[in-house]
């Protein structure tokens, strides 16, 4: 058992370092993992529940946030990006606290073009599309897309240390909205079931962050001259939760699924 163990570890690890695909490495690491849950997050548990090393271990392209709510995350090529409330972009250190991510590692299993997107329903549509002939709308999906925009429309926030004060009143203070024109770069997505609702936002969720790693942030609008997506599926899920005291002093089913969809999704 100890040896199986110890063989599976190791693949995981080569398939993130040097990218080696098979069909084993890809069952073994086609999993989402997730840390805490956004009802969580949006009624204020934003102390941290792992560090970013951590976080490193479980996956290389993803979206989150950090302790406080100190700006947007960004994974992506096994590098955690922290896009600050003025849309500019640092490398977080492996010690930076975080309070809820979903990461995986990206196989990019099925590929996609799009051109022409002038909007980000439009984009949210030609996934759905996507996922929906692989039969995949009950299931996650990790999604990266590479593409050159006329312009993006994001936003993020500084850190906002309190208990029991929700995200949206914390964004009401911190949040700051930014926009890149004619840049390019990389769209982080991620895709949960509307079931799942609570552990995630349902639907998709984008962060966005420039080729050279100096702009970034939560995506909630867009035009997109062309892009390349690599798409994952993904049927499972390790969940990391909280294990202060203080995780269990919320009542987690009474966060507004309003309010979740405004401050997550990029609705305004």
């Amino acid at each position: 058992m100890d040896m199986l163990l110890s063989e599976k570890n190791s693949r995981i690890i080569t398939f993130a370092q040097k990218g080696e695909v098979t069909e084993k490495t890809m069952r073994d690491t086609l999993k989402m993992y997730q840390v805490s849950t956004l009802q969580a997050l949006s009624l204020g548990h934003t102390r941290s529940v792992i560090e970013v090393s951590e976080l490193k271990k479980n996956g290389d392209t993803g979206l989150g946030t950090f302790e406080g709510v100190d700006g947007e995350m960004i994974m992506l090529d096994g590098h955690c990006y922290r896009a600050m409330e003025n849309g500019i972009v640092q490398e977080a250190p492996d010690q930076m606290g975080v309070p809820f991510a979903s990461v995986s590692y990206l196989a990019g299993r099925r590929s996609y073009d799009f051109t022409d997107i002038q909007n980000i329903e439009t984009l949210k549509n030609h996934l759905n599309n996507c996922i929906e002939r692989d039969f995949g709308l009950n299931s996650m999906h990790m999604v990266r897309i590479d593409g050159s925009f006329d312009v993006v429309h994001a936003r993020s926030e500084s850190a906002f240390h309190a208990i029991h004060i929700s995200l949206k009143d914390m964004l009401s203070k911190t949040q700051k909205s930014f926009h890149f024109e004619n840049v390019t770069g990389s769209l982080v997505c991620v895709y949960y079931p509307d079931y799942m609702d609570g552990i995630n936002a349902a639907g998709w969720h984008f962060h966005f962050i420039s080729d050279d790693h100096t702009m970034g942030g939560h995506v909630f609008e867009l035009i997109m001259k062309q892009g390349h997506a690599r798409v994952d599926k993904i049927s499972r899920i390790e969940l990391q939760l909280p294990s202060d005291a203080v995780f269990d002093t919320y009542m987690l089913k009474s966060a507004s699924e309003d309010d979740i969809k405004k401050v997550e999704q990029g609705t305004e």
